[in-house]
């Protein structure tokens, strides 16, 4: 019988992808027809649900199929330009909501205060609106607000990130040096300071909701691109803390080898992704 390593692997037909698409639309139907005034909360949590089991199942299945020694290098490799493509989109995902950002503050904001070209839309639409940031729109529908300032949490929690991929990469020199013990320390410490950071941002959106009324329905522009820049920010560490807390879990039971070991590779590619996103929202959106 040949090894592994002399031919290519195949791999065997799944169920999984078709699920994990069922359990995005419902989720994304259900989310959808919330944010329109319904009420299908059930259908979101429903789409959440399948794909958190398909998630669970198939990566166990390529867990599993990883400690048999089923892969090859070359399984290795593709694993490893499918994560580097995983990251760039991304980028290109989060691109979208700075480049959002960036035309609110630098073009819309300019035109309709009357500046360049647009004096007339300024004139005959907002006579009286005033070129500032943050900005909740010229007609004020949302009343009074207070914008959320970069000292205090946020830069609380751009301390605790910076800290997280110090240990992580700690972590990761230990698994090269078979060091085990501060392997699993410092990985225990990367997913703790992650879930940290997420216990206070839920605390920050608590005091925008109840004593700064920075809402969604009260900020307008300002409000729609910082909770959804620092939003979707947060899904990403959520996702994050989860697969380091499940790496953390594999390295107790033995997994990975100081030669061979690209999950945790992977994982601590997309923690440091998480990190520099957001060093970007910590200026462009608190401080700036």
């Amino acid at each position: 019988m040949a090894n592994a390593q002399d031919k290519y692997y195949v791999p065997h037909g799944t169920r999984w992808p078709i699920i994990g698409s069922i359990g995005l639309f419902t989720g994304f139907v259900g989310v959808s027809i919330l944010l329109n005034g319904g009420s299908t909360a059930p259908l979101a949590l429903l789409g959440a649900a399948i794909l958190v089991v398909m998630m669970f199942l198939w990566f166990g299945e390529v867990i599993g199929e990883s400690e048999r020694g089923t892969y090859n290098e070359q399984v290795d490799k593709s694993f490893r330009m499918g994560m580097m493509w995983f990251i760039l989109s991304e980028v290109m995902f989060f691109a979208c909501f700075f480049g959002a950002l960036l035309y609110a503050r630098q073009l819309s904001l300019p035109w309709l205060g009357g500046e360049g070209s647009e004096t007339v839309t300024n004139m005959f639409l907002w006579p009286k609106f005033e070129n500032t940031w943050p900005s909740n729109g010229p007609a004020r529908l949302g009343g009074e607000y207070e914008s959320m300032g970069p000292w205090g949490i946020p830069a609380l929690n751009t301390a605790i990130l910076l800290t997280s991929g110090v240990t992580i990469t700690i972590a990761h020199h230990a698994l090269k040096a078979n060091q085990r013990g501060i392997l699993q320390v410092f990985l225990g410490l990367t997913f703790l300071l992650g879930f940290t950071f997420l216990g206070f941002q839920a605390y920050e959106y608590s005091h925008a909701y109840t004593e700064l009324n920075l809402k969604l329905s009260t900020a307008g522009i300002y409000g729609s691109t910082f909770f959804m820049l620092t939003g979707f920010h947060g899904l990403h560490v959520t996702i994050g803390a989860i697969m380091l807390t499940v790496i953390w879990l594999r390295c107790l039971r033995g997994h990975f080898k100081p030669e061979h070991h690209f999950a945790f590779e992977a994982v601590a590619w997309y923690w440091h992704f998480v990190d520099v996103v957001w060093l970007g929202l910590f200026i462009f959106v608190y401080w700036l």
